[in-house]
């Protein structure tokens, strides 16, 4: 089934994404996901909440978007975090649960768009100066700095055996990673070329301090923050996330058990219990 497509307006880069919606009237929570993914790597975790949550996933432009952006679109990781906050404006969300894992992409918004963050969740995603990430995000940088780098790169995720390596997908997760997810992932970078474009654009505009640069914010953050870090993430050490609740003045910090990187994909029902209690333990003026 089709999902359903919004046009959002950023300075720079006015551009269609696609979006899950499950409706309701329960709080909203956006689930936002990292490089490389789509909406399905949170599908556990969102079917589980959607009893009781009205829960939306854009599709972000980050290489498994199946609506290329305009050449002239602005596809650093501030620009993507300008489409998930017009994303939000565009649906008039009010007091949304942001939870964000893998790209840094809701740091970005704290301090400069957050007027719609009601809670913030960060699960193993890039932060402080883990940018780019682990040996993952070293071979990106330097695929992108050769010539035709991107391209042969991401050739290699034709052959599902190379992306369950250590050093690609595989080191994300504990998770066997499913062929079909993986063609799903990967599916638009192989086959469309304004998609590759879009991807290497993302790659090149990286920014070592990006993030380091936007912690300056995080302490001035003064609605709840839950950092959920994957317990045995190699990419995202848990050390990063334990500086990154520190940081923050009204936060928790737990790990989750048998999770890598991709915390939604790993343990979905100890992600979702968090999420859950992390809500009701902040309630809104109108859920009490």
């Amino acid at each position: 089934m089709a999902l359903p497509s919004l046009t959002v307006a950023p300075p720079g880069s006015r551009c269609t994404i696609d979006y899950q919606d499950t409706g309701g009237d329960g709080p909203t929570v956006v689930l936002a996901h990292g490089l490389g993914f789509d909406e399905s790597v949170g599908a556990d975790v969102g079917r589980a909440l959607s009893p009781d949550f009205r829960v939306l996933v854009p599709v972000l432009p980050l290489g498994s978007h199946r609506r290329p952006m305009r050449p002239d679109a602005d596809l650093s990781a501030h620009g993507v975090a300008r489409v998930l906050a017009d994303f939000m404006d565009r649906l008039d969300l009010r007091d949304a649960t942001l939870v964000q894992n893998d790209a840094g992409t809701a740091q970005l918004l704290v301090g400069v768009r957050d007027e719609r963050i009601a809670r913030l969740v960060l699960t193993s995603c890039e932060a402080l100066d883990n940018y780019p990430p682990g040996i993952q995000g070293r071979i990106l940088s330097v695929a992108c700095k050769v010539p035709g780098g991107v391209f042969l790169l991401v050739q290699s995720f034709r052959f599902p055996s190379l992306v369950r390596m250590r050093t690609s997908l595989g080191g994300m997760a504990r998770t066997r990673l499913p062929k079909e997810l993986i063609g799903r992932w990967y599916g638009p970078l192989l086959t469309n070329r304004h998609v590759r474009r879009d991807f290497a654009r993302f790659l090149h505009a990286t920014r070592k301090d990006c993030y380091l640069r936007a912690a300056r914010n995080l302490p001035g953050l003064t609605r709840p923050a839950l950092v959920a870090w994957g317990a045995e993430d190699r990419m995202m050490p848990p050390a990063a996330g334990r500086r990154l609740a520190e940081l923050l003045p009204n936060s928790r910090y737990v790990e989750i058990p048998g999770a890598r990187t991709l915390v939604p994909l790993d343990n979905p029902a100890a992600l979702t219990d968090e999420i859950r209690r992390f809500v009701k333990d902040h309630p809104l003026p109108d859920e009490r």
